[in-house]
């Protein structure tokens, strides 16, 4: 039985996912969730009974749901080791760890669509200030990771090692959110070349929004 993807063409936490499944050549069947028609699929009825977060993605697997991204790749990565998205010395681990919960905690909750919704609601933000709002986080959050980059061993074309680990897999969605808000990112130079690299490997490619079924 194929695995499940309970997705949205947009959402840069299922982007993470369809990433590291391609990665790992997976097959899988997305269903997609559209988070604004009627107001958001994801919190109808159906949706909350596989997962009562009422968010995406969330993985199936032969009837057993998985929500959230971090955990999803786990599981992944535990069921079909092979390509390694986490590599083999504890150590390294933790610093792969580190990085991609930079992104996963610290940039993404702060920008992503109940947020900014909120900051529209109920704070009265134009969409001006939505996006001084999403940018300062992302830089915030791009900086520290420049740095955490610029010091691990690497080949300039991922942010640790020689080869595709969690962190570039956390790292391609959140460039394409700061491009998508307009975010000045020439200050990453090193996030940049390393999303430029990878952003052109298939897996990654066949993980672009715009390459999803529901894509607008």
């Amino acid at each position: 039985m194929p695995l499940t993807l309970y997705t949205y063409w947009r959402s840069s936490a299922a982007y993470r996912v369809r990433i590291a499944l391609h990665c790992k050549g997976l097959s899988f069947e997305s269903v997609p969730k559209h988070l604004v028609r009627d107001g958001g699929e994801q919190r109808k009825a159906d949706y909350l009974a596989l997962n009562p977060q009422g968010l995406v993605p969330a993985l199936g697997d032969d009837g057993f749901v998985i929500p959230q991204s971090l955990a999803i790749c786990e599981y992944l990565e535990e069921t079909h080791p092979e390509p390694r998205l986490l590599p083999g010395n504890a150590n390294d681990r933790a610093i792969v760890r580190g990085m991609a919960l930079a992104v996963a905690c610290d940039i993404h909750p702060l920008n992503n669509l109940s947020v900014t919704a909120y900051l529209r609601s109920e704070l009265g933000a134009d969409d001006a200030a939505v996006n001084r709002w999403v940018g300062h986080w992302i830089q915030r959050g791009f900086g520290a990771l420049e740095e955490r980059v610029r010091r691990a061993p690497g080949d300039g074309r991922h942010c640790y090692g020689l080869s595709v680990t969690l962190a570039d897999v956390f790292l391609v969605p959140q460039m394409y959110n700061a491009r998508r808000f307009k975010v000045d990112v020439a200050a990453y130079p090193r996030l940049v070349a390393i999303c430029a690299h990878l952003e052109d490997l298939p897996a990654f490619a066949a993980a672009r929004p715009e390459a999803q079924p529901d894509a607008e």
